[in-house]
């Protein structure tokens, strides 16, 4: 009973998941919830939910007036659970319990999935089934503002570590009270809510407590005064807890996690200058998606930006990330949060964009900004003809500063708002349709719309040429400098003439991108291998979109292909793994395709499930390439680095690359490795992966583009260009 008195007071606050690290063995299940839908038994498994239309999630009760933050933990959990019982068709019905109570009620058939912060005990497994983890986790120490933190557990003699009895933390506490002398343990009392514990450590009443990481990480978004301690156990998994006999229900719930985390896309945040950046090794660029900037192409990322962003990364000597704003009124607002380095997307220097905190390098292009009509349409002869007219464009664009100018100056015309996150090439599409009656766009993208289509014109330039440049934030002058540095050296020279031609003045390459680029063409394939790719990944519960990157990385979608090693096949496969797998004629796509699935899938099962199921991933396509043994070796000696040898990026991935070094190898078992091919293999394809994830994410209207006669399918096809969104 104790033990259900602080849950149930825990459960008042919004830290309450520390309370899930409760034993609650002996708990009872309570009447919690209130409705029919809450309180009905059922223990079968996903069919006998289907039946009933519902599922019910178990989740602590949180009180009504609790601030709702972002990245809280049990409110993500949520949000996924609903999600999920979405897209089974099933209706999410929330049963809310005091967290000791949650694994007897579900045990009881009064619910179906537990999705509360759940960590992974071995007590717990004898109860439970479990998902795939949805996290990580560790317990930390926590401590106040003053004083000089403990770099050791020595350094806790004669200290003493308060914290909640009942817990997983009190349990941790003893056990630290048994290897360091002197170390005292006291219990709070059991009324003491989380908050009210953090706030006495911030005042230096208490000198020391333990929390789980990710709730550390949360509360010090809004406690004042908390630090952070040593780490005080290993990381654990976190996943759902379902029945133990529901294994339709787990492997349904294994696989849209997996599709969750391997798609949830990763921004980091923060802001620093070129010091900085070289220090990190990486360069993120905001853009957006168009075929003037960033665009994917029968697998590859190409885009004039992007080309001329990769080669100023390269002149710096750091990686290359893109990152797309989901609408032009993002670009300078992601920057200013630290969600990227610098913008490039032509963008017009102009003061109202110099308030917002930027500053711009010189200049990299020039165009004219020019009213865009129909083909049919007479050109005009002055502004002043644009009197009684209405022109689409975005209120963040130069275009709208240029009209509004217009109308100071007495000229009647009338301005009508795009969204925006419409690209230019989207609004054109709208005028070629008559849905829109004219707009503005920049020279350079005209010139590239008219390459392959014959439905637009330009009518009348409003601008003389105008410069266009890259944007940093206002305080990140070496990187600033280092930028003009570059576009000096750069600009009108031959590698910056040859890659403008070739996305801006070679017309025939322009069509044949235009038909081909998976946002745009009727299809709205990524490969010509799709029904195949599809039906294996799901065979073997991998996202297809993954093995088609995966496979352009193997083999450009050439299934003829054969490497150096007697690799064969769409996927690579060499002939004597293929026999062991039960295929051969790996050069027929079907088996090529089979055979790679196959080899992947037993890959993955060379690593531990508990793994974060990005990192398995990623291990599973590093071990591809190079074997899962160097991924062993690698693992290893990242653990002797004290890098983390359950994290790829960042981690394994550089011990990897120290693999490739004498030192190094001839410890290793498995020896020698070019390490640098793993690391680039798993980037390159995990780029693509999440620029394929972004491309489809507008499925519906593609299917409804492929639905579409030819001449309405052209004169729609590159409102795609602005939705499709390839992200890094």
């Amino acid at each position: 009973m104790r033990l259900i008195l602080i849950c149930a007071i825990w459960a008042t606050t919004a830290l309450l998941t520390a309370c899930g690290n409760g034993d609650g063995q002996n708990a009872k299940p309570a009447a919690a919830a209130q409705t029919p839908e809450q309180t009905y038994v059922e223990t079968g498994d996903l069919a006998a939910l289907h039946a009933r239309g519902n599922l019910r999630i178990l989740m602590p009760r949180l009180p009504p007036e609790r601030l709702p933050r972002s990245g809280y933990p049990l409110d993500m959990e949520q949000q996924l659970a609903e999600r999920f019982a979405h897209q089974q068709g099933l209706k999410p019905v929330l049963v809310y319990a005091p967290f000791p109570e949650l694994i007897p009620l579900l045990k009881a058939g009064k619910g179906d999935v537990i999705a509360a912060n759940l960590t992974m005990t071995d007590q717990r497994r004898k109860e439970l089934a479990f998902t795939v983890p949805i996290g990580h986790v560790h317990e930390q120490l926590v401590l106040g503002p003053h004083g000089k933190p403990p770099r050791r557990l020595s350094d806790l003699r004669g200290k003493t570590l308060s914290v909640l009895p009942g817990t997983t933390y009190a349990q941790t506490a003893r056990k630290l009270a048994k290897r360091v002398s002197g170390l005292r343990v006291e219990q709070v009392p059991a009324a003491t809510d989380i908050d009210d514990l953090l706030d006495q450590v911030a005042a230096s009443k208490i000198a020391y407590t333990i929390l789980d990481n990710n709730l550390l990480d949360e509360a010090m978004g809004y406690h004042q005064g908390i630090r952070p301690g040593l780490q005080l156990s290993k990381e654990q998994p976190l996943a759902w807890g379902i029945r133990q006999d529901n294994p339709e229900l787990r492997k349904a719930l294994d696989r849209f996690l997996t599709h969750e985390q391997l798609t949830r896309p990763t921004q980091p945040t923060y802001t620093v200058d070129l010091d900085g950046i070289r220090k990190r090794k990486v360069l993120r660029v905001i853009t957006r998606n168009s075929g003037a900037t960033y665009f994917l192409w029968r697998g590859e990322l190409m885009g004039f930006d992007y080309e001329l962003a990769r080669r100023f990364a390269k002149s710096l000597g750091v990686r290359l990330e893109m990152v797309v704003a989901p609408s032009r009124d993002r670009l300078i607002p992601m920057l200013r949060e630290g969600k990227g380095d610098m913008i490039a997307a032509f963008l017009t220097p102009t003061k109202d964009r110099e308030r917002q905190g930027v500053v711009f390098t010189r200049p990299y292009h020039y165009a004219s900004e020019v009213v865009v009509a129909p083909s049919g349409a007479k050109d005009l002869d002055s502004p002043a003809d644009l009197a009684g007219k209405t022109l689409v464009v975005r209120r963040t664009s130069s275009y709208w500063q240029t009209l509004e100018k217009l109308r100071r100056e007495g000229i009647g015309l009338h301005i009508r708002l795009a969204p925006e996150d419409m690209e230019t090439e989207a609004i054109i599409a709208r005028v070629a349709s008559g849905k829109y009656p004219l707009t503005v766009a920049d020279s350079q993208i005209l010139e590239l719309e008219m390459a392959w289509r014959d439905d637009i014109k330009g009518v009348l330039n409003l601008t003389k040429p105008q410069p266009q440049a890259w944007a940093m934030r206002s305080g990140d002058r070496k990187l600033l400098a280092a930028a003009n540095r570059f576009l000096k050296k750069e600009y009108r020279g031959l590698f910056y003439n040859v890659t403008y031609n070739k996305y801006f003045r070679n017309t025939r390459l322009i069509r044949t991108r235009q038909a081909e680029r998976p946002a745009l063409n009727p299809q709205g394939e990524l490969s010509p291998y799709d029904k195949l790719v599809k039906r294996y990944a799901g065979e073997y519960h991998f996202d297809w979109r993954l093995i088609v990157s995966q496979m352009y990385q193997e083999s450009r979608f050439d299934p003829d292909t054969r490497s150096w090693a007697g690799a064969r096949g769409l996927m690579q496969v060499l002939p004597r793994t293929a026999r062991e797998l039960g295929v051969d004629h790996l050069e027929k796509p079907a088996n090529g395709i089979r055979a790679g699935v196959m080899y992947l899938d037993w890959l993955r099962d060379r690593f531990e499930p508990d793994l974060p199921v990005k990192d398995r991933m990623w291990f599973t396509l590093a071990a591809y390439n190079a074997g899962a043994g160097h991924v062993r070796d690698a693992r290893r000696l990242a653990a002797r680095k004290g890098w983390n040898p359950d994290r790829w990026f960042g981690n394994v991935e550089r011990a990897m690359l120290l693999l490739s070094k004498r030192k190094y190898a001839n410890q290793a078992r498995h020896g020698y490795v070019r390490g640098r091919e793993p690391v680039n293999y798993v980037r390159q394809i995990r780029d693509r992966y999440q620029a394929y994830l972004r491309l489809l994410e507008q499925r519906p209207a593609q299917q409804a583009l492929r639905a579409m006669p030819t001449s309405a399918w052209r004169a729609s096809a590159a409102e795609w260009t602005g939705a499709s969104n390839a992200i890094r």
